[in-house]
């Protein structure tokens, strides 16, 4: 069978924010649906995927997969002509489409009238080495064009947004406890361990949700006097999980190294890592 086409994954994808719009990403039940923000257009989609398609990302990814997510900063034992030769044989390639990630909305946690659940963070692609390895190379708009911001060991937001898109609903993460749920129907649903741990088994509504992350964060948000404290453990969009759902060493959300890859810092992080621009 032939492969959809980008045109093809591209429509896939709108019809996928279209769904996601009509969801509403759920709005705090103590308001009316609000526009919020907007989700990103074909266009943009189209955009963000060439990013990652630049030789460069490329070269970049087989390096990720030749290290197996060990630091630059870390010796393989290997020449750094061998190194390169195994950058060329994990043939790195693309797959699936590139997709939106959403992440919790701290106006959802403060309540405010209107407020969605979750707002786009930045959109992924799946990138598949020639031995299987798997990684997700994320992208950003910054100033005005989109960029590769980061690279990721594993599938996670690709993973998870295709779960919950075949199901009829829309994924987004809870990054301070690195949980993922599936919006659908009014409610929270569970995709993985850290959420079932944080909303049981069979999910919850959107309004306990709400109660829920606001009494875990609600008195650390942006502009909190716990924030203006300095205090660690605010509401972060970009919060590493929990110390005891890291593994140890460098997977405890410690960044692999920084390259500077078309104009752009990229730093090569292990999941789970934490994410800051």
């Amino acid at each position: 069978m032939s492969k959809p086409s980008m045109s093809g994954r591209l429509a896939r994808a709108a019809a996928a924010l279209t769904a996601a719009t009509a969801l509403g990403l759920a709005a705090a039940p103590s308001a009316q649906a609000a526009d919020g923000p907007a989700a990103p257009t074909g266009g943009e989609l189209a955009a963000a995927r060439g990013a990652t398609q630049d030789p460069a990302v490329l070269d970049q990814l087989g390096h990720f997969f030749a290290r197996g997510g060990v630091p630059p900063t870390q010796s393989l034992g290997i020449s750094a002509a061998d190194e390169a030769k195994a950058a060329h044989a994990a043939a790195p390639r693309l797959t699936g489409d590139t997709v939106p990630v959403y992440t919790l909305d701290a106006d959802f946690v403060a309540g405010r009238p209107g407020a969605r659940v979750a707002a786009v963070e930045f959109t992924a692609t799946k990138a598949i080495a020639a031995d299987g390895q798997t990684a997700s190379v994320w992208t950003a708009e910054r100033n005005g064009s989109w960029r590769v911001v980061n690279i990721a060991s594993g599938g996670d937001e690709t993973d998870y947004a295709a779960r919950a898109a075949a199901d009829g609903g829309t994924a987004f993460r809870e990054p301070q406890i690195n949980a993922w749920y599936e919006l659908k129907d009014g409610r929270v649903l569970p995709l993985e361990d850290s959420a079932r741990r944080s909303v049981g088994a069979h999910g919850t509504t959107v309004a306990a949700y709400q109660q829920l992350v606001h009494q875990r964060y609600g008195d650390k948000l942006p502009g909190s006097a716990y924030d203006a404290s300095g205090k660690a453990g605010g509401f972060r969009a970009d919060a590493a999980p929990a110390p005891d759902r890291t593994t140890p060493a460098v997977a405890a959300g410690s960044v692999l190294g920084l390259t500077a890859l078309a104009g752009t810092a990229i730093g090569l992080r292990r999941r789970k890592a934490r994410v800051k621009y």
